[in-house]
Parts: structure tokens; C-alpha cells; sequence
């Protein structure tokens, strides 16, 4: 019997997958694609999109073909901050620039004047101004530096966007796109910022994350989506299944905090502070802080490694030390006060400690610490949330997890082993159409943490 899957393109910067999901959302083939970047038109590196389209549309075709599967839905969820250009007969007509391009000085002149200035027009569409990686700005440049070619732009998409449209032929745009610090969206109005209309730029109207479109291959009826921002898409199981208001800390290189019921406008301490807003696939603002957390992590635990002359590897058989940690915690080794500027401090004198042992878990209470700081930034003055999930490799961290429940007493933190949690929730968006009258059980694999007994605050 042929198994009804949803098809979802995870199309981050470095690595493309595609992942299929039975009706009861387990995974059941991934598979991963590398390509090489090519140089745009400036010689700058970026992604080679009409490769990544073929190798889309050869993937839908051979699971369409397949006879193990019977395909329900498709849907896209990429990494944000890229915009595609389309001519008047639907034809891409650029690269897909790349959000690390430098920003010309010339694109932003008398710009942020003319909205309030830089900290108020950042503050109003929280977007810190990170010249390219504030994608609508993107399009400032286009119109200013290259006129010959957009004079013949008829439609912009995301990418998110552009994928579903390669596949659907249908125009789209949504909220967890636009609402990326591309600067494109007022929070206060909660619409398309006035400057796009000022400049005379035109972009489809946001609908709803779970509108699709119906495809035929193969004699097969397919829902076809229109695609979510991949850290928008993270949220989705989380808002899916808890009852109460949560936090969800994604752990990785970076760690990003997200709070989806902090609906307190983003303040300007914030904003310089590296938080950000988000909007969710239920359209509402998703306060976000981050930290370099990984890679904290790394060079620091590399370091102590090369000091004991122990595998680089070592901290995955570290075992928390209850003891050590209560002795050890009102010192800040690693980042001199715990709120240096880079955190990574080669002057640290690892001689001070006795092993391995003791280094490590002093670099994790110090981390942990900036964990804790960084979340601050994403809870409300009349916090209410419950519950914080913490995902990814910091997940199976124990000192990690353990430390942050004993620092938020008022807060039950659990771990959630769910991998692809990004491709998850694409497929959840349209899961009810693909599945229509089936029931959804998930299991985000759950874990209640229990915190170190000490006061530490």
C-alpha cells in the first residue's frame, strides 16, 4: 500500500534537503543535496537557484512516480533575507543575491532621515540595519544601482515564495517572511511599512501560511504551499501542541530565543541589544534575542582541550557535577564579569584550574549565565509564559539544561529531541489540508529537566 507523505524543501545556505512526512508526521526519507555557489553578476558568491529549481522539480517528479508513496503536499521552508525579481512574463531575471553583499554607501543616503531616523525606523520595523540582510532595502539598491533591470521587475518574491511559485506558478507572499528584519513591515500598524509605497515598490499581499494551491502529476492531486521562513517554521510544532504560553530556545551555532506571546513593542535597548521581533504563521510579533552560542562553545571548549592535551570531543562525557557547580557559580572565568563583548577571551589563564573537569564546567555555568541574560530580553515586564523548550545540540547538554532550570524557578524547562523541527513545521502548516479529517497526535519527544538545588539568583 502506497504511504501519503508531505514533501518539504529545507533550503538552508549551506546545506538543501528534502524530507518527507507520513501522515502521522514521522520522517520517513531525508535526503541532502550540496551545491556549489556561483558568482552573480557582480562576481560576488551566491546561491546557483536554477540548479536548486531542477533538482526541486526531478525530486517532486520521482516521489510522485514512486510506488512506495502517494504525494499529499509540497512546501518550501528557507533561510530568509532573499529576494527573487521576476519580469511581466513570470521570468526570473537575476540571481539570488546574497544577504552578505555589502550595502553600497550610496543606496542609504538621507534614507533613514526621512522615517524617524536610523533607531526609530529600526525600532518600527524591527530590523536592526544590517544593510543587505534587511532584505526590502535589497530592492533600494536594485532600483538605485541597476535601473536598466529593474526597470523590468513586475513581481517580488521571497524565496520561500519563489520556490512554491517554480512548482504552483502562483504569485504569494506571507508573514514570516516579511516579517524577518527585512524593514519592509510596521509592527506598530502591522502593515507593509509606507517607504515601499513612497518608492513606488509593489509586493503581493501576505495571506495565511496554510493557503496552497492544487497541482496534478502524475494523475495525483497535490497541495502545493507557499512557503515559511525556516525560523518562523521552528515555532510551529510548539504552537501546535502546548495549551500555555511558552518560550522556545533553538540551540545550535547560534542560539535564538523566541517568545511568541511577548507582544510588548520592541524598545530601542533592545533593538542594540541584537533582539529583534518575528512574526509567526499566526501573524503575531515573536520577540527574538540570540547569542553565538555554538560557536562560544566551541572555540572555548577546543582551547581547553588543547590545554589538557584531551580529545576535542571531550564535553560529551562530562558528567554535571552538582558540587562543583554550587562552589564554582558566583565566579565568572571565561568572560571576565559574564558580559564581555565577544566572549571568546584568549587571555583566559586555564592554568587556574585543577582538570578538564573543572574548566569545563565553569565555561558552561558562564554560558549558561549568558543564556540566561539573553533570554531576559524576550520576557515581559507581567510574564506569563510557563513553559521554555529547549532544542538542538544544547538540548543534551545536562550541566546546560539543568543550570537554566534552577536560574527560572518560576519556569518548567524541558528538552525536546525532535529533529528537523524547521521541516516539521512546514509540513504542519499543511497538514490538514493533506490529511483532511484525520486525526494528529504528536509526540515532540518531551523531557522535564530537573534543576540543580541551589539558589543561585
Amino acid at each position: 500500500m502506497r504511504q501519503q507523505v508531505i514533501a518539504i524543501f529545507d533550503i538552508g545556505k549551506t546545506n538543501k534537503k528534502i524530507l518527507l512526512f507520513n501522515q502521522n508526521l514521522k520522517l520517513v526519507l531525508e535526503k541532502e543535496q550540496k551545491f556549489e555557489e556561483i558568482n552573480d553578476d557582480e562576481g560576488f558568491e551566491c546561491d546557483d537557484i536554477e540548479k536548486i529549481e531542477a533538482w526541486m522539480k526531478a525530486e517532486i517528479n520521482l516521489i510522485a512516480l514512486n510506488d512506495d508513496y502517494r504525494l499529499k503536499a509540497v512546501n518550501f521552508a528557507t533561510y530568509g533575507a532573499t529576494l527573487v525579481y521576476l519580469d511581466k512574463n513570470g521570468q526570473r531575471i537575476t540571481p539570488a543575491y546574497n544577504y552578505l553583499k555589502p550595502m553600497p554607501d550610496n543606496v542609504l543616503v538621507d534614507f533613514y532621515e526621512s522615517y524617524g531616523g536610523i533607531d526609530e525606523f529600526s525600532r518600527n520595523t524591527a530590523s536592526p540595519a544590517l544593510g543587505m540582510l534587511n532584505s526590502g532595502l535589497q530592492i533600494l539598491w536594485l532600483k538605485k544601482n541597476k535601473p536598466e533591470v529593474y526597470t523590468q521587475v513586475s513581481t517580488i518574491l521571497h524565496l520561500p515564495q519563489y520556490f512554491s511559485y517554480v512548482v504552483s506558478k502562483c504569485i504569494s507572499s506571507e508573514y514570516t517572511s516579511i516579517g524577518c528584519h527585512t524593514a519592509m513591515w510596521n509592527f506598530d500598524k502591522h502593515c507593509y511599512h509606507s517607504w515601499l509605497a513612497t518608492e513606488k515598490i509593489q509586493l503581493p499581499a501576505p495571506i495565511a501560511n496554510n493557503e496552497s494551491t492544487e497541482i496534478v502529476i502524475n494523475e495525483q492531486q497535490i497541495q502545493v504551499g507557499i512557503g515559511i521562513h525556516d525560523s518562523s517554521s521552528s515555532l510551529v510544532p510548539y504552537l501546535k501542541v502546548s495549551s500555555n504560553p511558552f518560550i522556545l530556545i533553538s540551540t545550535g551555532t547560534w542560539c535564538i530565543f523566541m517568545n511568541p506571546f511577548n507582544d510588548e513593542p520592541l524598545t530601542g535597548e533592545q533593538l542594540k541589544s541584537d533582539a529583534l521581533c518575528y512574526l509567526s504563521t499566526r501573524q503575531k510579533q515573536v520577540k527574538s534575542s540570540r547569542l553565538f552560542m555554538g560557536h562560544i562553545h566551541e572555540v572555548n571548549a577546543q582551547r581547553i582541550a588543547n590545554h589538557f592535551g584531551i580529545r576535542p570531543d571531550f564535553y560529551k562525557n562530562v558528567d554535571a557535577d552538582e558540587l562543583l557547580i554550587k562552589k564554582m557559580f558566583n565566579k565568572h572565568v571565561f568572560f571576565k564579569d559574564g558580559i564581555s563583548a565577544n566572549y571568546i577571551d584568549s587571555l583566559v589563564d586555564l592554568s587556574v584550574f585543577t582538570s578538564f573537569n573543572d574548566a569545563y564546567h565553569q565555561l558552561m555555568i558562564d554560558i549558561s549565565y549568558l543564556a540566561f541574560k539573553t533570554l531576559q530580553l524576550v520576557i515581559t515586564k507581567n510574564d506569563h509564559t510557563m513553559s521554555v523548550y529547549v532544542t538542538g545540540g544544547f538540548a543534551r547538554n545536562t550541566i546546560f539544561v539543568r543550570l537554566l532550570a534552577a536560574m527560572l524557578p518560576d519556569k518548567t524547562i524541558y528538552t525536546s529531541n525532535i529533529d528537523n523541527a524547521t521541516a516539521l513545521g512546514a509540513a504542519m502548516t499543511l497538514w490538514d489540508k493533506a490529511f483532511a479529517g484525520a486525526e494528529l497526535k504528536l509526540d515532540l519527544g518531551l523531557k522535564k529537566i530537573e534543576a540543580f538545588k541551589m539558589n543561585i539568583l
